[in-house]
């Protein structure tokens, strides 16, 4: 079966995605309200909110205090110090110390990273999909899989059932019997692992870790769509209707340090939540305990734990910021909210600048994105679309030292419905790294323009009216 797109879905499954969606609009029709005045914290009361942890657990004051001063001292300190006050300021925050975190744009960069961290994998292996795939790229990490798994490094697999529900069942069964434990989240079928069922409830996670030395996370599925780069001259000429051939444009993280054992406890605790069979190994110990400077916060979000809270963490930086808001959003429909807070930022002068796709997989969320250009735009936000490539990535960069990669999407499923996981990044030296990132995508995009927007027809109009009212469903 082909794919088209995110989804490799043929037209049963397409019909059970629609029926999935409109049982959803129930259990997500509107979301809580969230208490969106500013709450930042100065740096001494920061400090009381604030847990920085290495390999072996929460680290002395004096530590923590020079690493979060070597952050600060790398630019921006005063932004830095807002942002830092703002996630304190929710709850008692638990940041990470002594990481690397590496941007890998586009697929090519990441299954090479990725094939690269598998091969010198000693020990264990933990790969989590919302799709696997079973031909091309995806189906050579597959075979490297099975090597891994017959030298004895243990490899555990969890994909989405839904998401995946294109790939022929063959496929898992030959890594089943290849030794690598398998397990699917939610089956479609509710006799396949009872007690474990849940149409509206999926994963939507995208992560490898490999022993406890190298994780990466992001946007990208273990999908073909990605064999090749967005970038470059050879993709810019190939005719927009062959945009799917052209290479997907997704942004993934590699990260090394304490944060790669956090997310290998995120997959552990979703695994035996699940009851899938097979005991998961110990963490072995890394070869470099603290391999940089990077502070980090891992976010899980879980649909029995409310709101994503990369969603309203998001959601915070934007309203705290205040010199720029970037954002690459796969799909966009968060609803009144965010887009509320957008405005705002915009309205006291904040550059808010967001690029989306120009053309997606799921057409009617674009149109729902759409439906909210007027009012975006109105309030000064700039808005550029991405046609020449299926945007796909899930990046924020806030006042140049919040950034966020990871899993989750501005849609309604990622904040209310599915499993997700992002990584914030604190500080200006990756910070800067994002900004240039999103300008580089600011080149093969195209920038709306408000009068142009404000004469398209009838018939955009009706189409967007009816995605947005449809927008809890997507």
């Amino acid at each position: 079966m082909k794919q088209s797109g995110g989804w490799r879905l043929g037209g049963w499954a397409r019909a059970l995605a629609a029926a999935i969606a409109l049982a959803g609009a129930v259990a997500c029709g509107t979301l809580p309200e969230q208490n969106r005045q500013v709450k930042t914290l100065p740096p001494q009361q920061a400090a009381n909110h604030i847990t920085l942890q290495g390999r072996n657990g929460p680290v002395s004051e004096a530590t923590e205090a020079r690493d979060l001063a070597r952050v600060r001292d790398e630019g921006n300190g005063a932004l830095f110090e807002r942002h830092l006050g703002v996630l304190a300021a929710q709850g008692d925050a638990q940041l990470l110390r002594g990481n690397t975190a590496k941007l890998l744009v586009d697929g090519p960069a990441t299954f090479a990273a990725m094939k690269a961290a598998i091969s010198a994998a000693r020990q264990r292996l933990l790969v989590e999909f919302y799709i696997v795939e079973d031909e091309g790229v995806a189906a050579e990490v597959g075979e490297l899989l099975l090597r891994k798994a017959a030298e004895g490094v243990q490899v555990a697999l969890m994909y989405d059932s839904l998401g995946s529900v294109g790939t022929d069942g063959a496929f898992f069964e030959r890594l089943r019997q290849g030794g690598i434990a398998v397990c699917a989240f939610n089956p479609l079928n509710p006799l396949e692992r009872p007690g474990h069922w849940g149409v509206l409830e999926r994963n939507h996670r995208k992560m490898l870790a490999a022993d406890s030395d190298v994780a990466f996370t992001g946007g990208i599925n273990l999908s073909n769509v990605y064999a090749e780069g967005s970038f470059g001259s050879a993709r810019r000429q190939r005719p927009p209707e062959d945009a799917d051939k052209r290479g997907w444009r997704d942004t993934q993280i590699e990260l090394r340090g304490p944060v790669v054992s956090a997310l290998a406890a995120v997959f552990s605790a979703s695994w035996a939540q699940q009851g899938c069979k097979g005991q998961l190994a110990a963490a072995p110990t890394p070869r470099v305990p603290l391999p940089g400077q990077r502070v980090v916060k891992l976010v899980a979000g879980d649909p029995a734990a409310g709101i994503n809270p990369s969603y309203t963490a998001l959601l915070h930086a934007i309203d705290a910021s205040e010199r720029s808001v970037q954002l690459t959003m796969a799909y966009f429909a968060p609803g009144p909210e965010l887009i509320q807070a957008l405005c705002d930022a915009a309205r006291r002068g904040v550059a808010v600048s967001l690029v989306l796709p120009g053309r997606s997989d799921v057409s009617l969320v674009l149109h729902a994105a759409r439906s909210r250009y007027a009012q975006l735009m109105e309030a000064g936000v700039q808005i550029h679309e991405m046609s020449g490539s299926v945007m796909h990535a899930k990046t924020a960069v806030v006042d140049g030292v919040y950034s966020s990669v990871g899993s989750s999407n501005l849609d309604w499923r990622s904040i209310v419905g599915n499993h997700e996981i992002d990584v914030i990044v604190l500080g200006d030296d990756f910070g800067q790294q994002m900004q240039a990132l999103f300008a580089r995508d600011l080149t093969v995009s195209q920038r709306i323009d408000p009068a142009q927007w404000a004469r398209r027809g009838l018939g955009q109009r009706l189409l967007q009216g009816f995605a947005r009212l449809v927008e809890p469903l997507l």
